[in-house]
C-alpha cells in the first residue's frame, strides 16, 4: 500500500494539529503515513509556499496529500485549503459551532494556544521542569515536601520522562526515587520516603520489557540479567501491596497515559490546562 503524505499545518509550532492528527491516523492501523509538519504559517506569502509543497506532494505521489490545519486567519486558512488535497480544518470545525451558541465571534488570533501568551502558565511549567530535573533519580530529597507526587520504581521503569511531562504539561511538581537492591531487600521504604509517604506513586513494568530496555543501556551485565530484572520487580511489587502504595504497569502504556492515569488517581490538580 503506497504511503500517503500527511501534512500538518499551524500558524505556531504545530504541536496541536500534530497530537490532534496523529490521533486520528492511529486509527488507521493499516496505512503508511509520511508526516510532514509545516510550522509557522503566518503570512500570505508563507501559506502559498505551504500550498506549493502540497500540491507538489499530490503531483509527485499521484494521491492527494490530508492536510491537518489549525490556522486561525481565515485568509491563510483559505490560501492553505485551495490545495487539491482532503482538508481537515480543527479551528473551523469547532468555532464555528462555539461562536454560535455563545453568540458571539472568536478572537481569530493566532498563538493563543501555545507559546508566551500566558506567562503564568509558562512559568509554571518551567518552574515544574526545573523541579523535576533537580529531583530526578533520587540524586535529592530535601524539597520532597514541595513535591505533589513521588515516583518510585526499579531503575529504567520510566520515572523520569513521566515526571518530566507532567511538569512540562500540567505544571505538576514530581520527583521520582530509585528502588535499590539495598532497598528492596530490606522490605521497607527508604528513610528519605518514609515522610512522604501519601505522595508516592509506584511503577512497576514488564521484567522481559525491562531487560531489554536495560539491556541497550548496559548489554551482557548483572544489571540487565533476567534474573536481576525479575527479582527486582518482584521484590518492588510485593513491596508496593504490601504498604499499599498505588502502582501502575507501564509496560504498555504511552508516557502520556501514564500521567493522566497518575492524576486521575490521585487528584493531584493540574496547575496549567494543556
Amino acid at each position: 500500500m503506497p504511503r500517503r503524505t500527511v501534512f500538518f499545518v499551524s500558524d505556531q509550532t504545530g504541536v496541536t494539529a500534530e497530537t490532534m492528527g496523529h490521533s486520528l491516523l492511529t486509527q488507521f492501523p493499516d496505512h503508511e503515513f509520511k508526516p510532514v509538519t509545516l510550522p509557522f504559517v503566518s503570512t500570505p506569502d508563507s501559506a502559498r509556499e505551504a500550498l506549493d509543497l502540497i500540491n507538489a506532494s499530490g503531483v509527485t505521489e499521484g494521491l492527494k496529500p490530508i492536510v491537518f490545519s489549525t490556522l486561525v486567519q481565515d485568509d491563510l486558512r483559505d490560501i492553505v485549503k485551495s490545495a487539491n488535497a482532503v482538508f481537515l480544518d480543527f479551528f473551523d470545525a469547532f468555532l464555528a459551532p462555539l461562536e454560535a451558541e455563545l453568540k458571539v465571534r472568536s478572537s481569530h488570533a493566532a498563538g493563543r494556544a501555545h507559546g508566551m501568551a500566558d506567562l503564568a502558565s509558562y512559568t509554571a511549567r518551567i518552574n515544574a521542569t526545573n523541579f523535576a530535573l533537580a529531583n530526578d533519580d533520587g540524586t535529592q530529597t530535601r524539597e520532597y515536601s514541595r513535591a505533589d507526587v513521588i515516583l518510585v520504581g526499579v531503575s529504567r521503569s520510566g520515572k523520569t520522562p513521566t515526571c518530566l511531562y507532567m511538569a512540562l504539561q500540567y505544571g505538576v511538581y514530581a520527583a521520582n526515587y530509585p528502588l535499590t537492591e539495598e532497598d528492596l531487600e530490606s522490605g521497607k521504604l527508604p528513610p528519605a520516603l518514609a515522610p512522604h509517604f501519601p505522595k508516592l506513586y509506584g511503577l512497576t513494568i514488564d521484567p522481559e520489557r525491562l531487560q531489554q530496555i536495560r539491556h541497550e543501556r548496559r548489554p551482557e551485565s548483572r544489571y540487565s540479567s533476567a534474573s536481576q530484572v525479575a527479582y527486582e520487580v518482584r521484590m518492588a511489587e510485593a513491596l508496593f501491596s504490601r504498604l499499599g502504595i498505588n502502582f501502575i504497569d507501564t509496560t504498555d502504556c504511552s508516557i502520556e497515559e501514564i500521567s493522566s492515569r497518575i492524576l486521575q488517581k490521585t487528584g493531584i490538580e493540574r496547575r496549567v490546562r494543556p
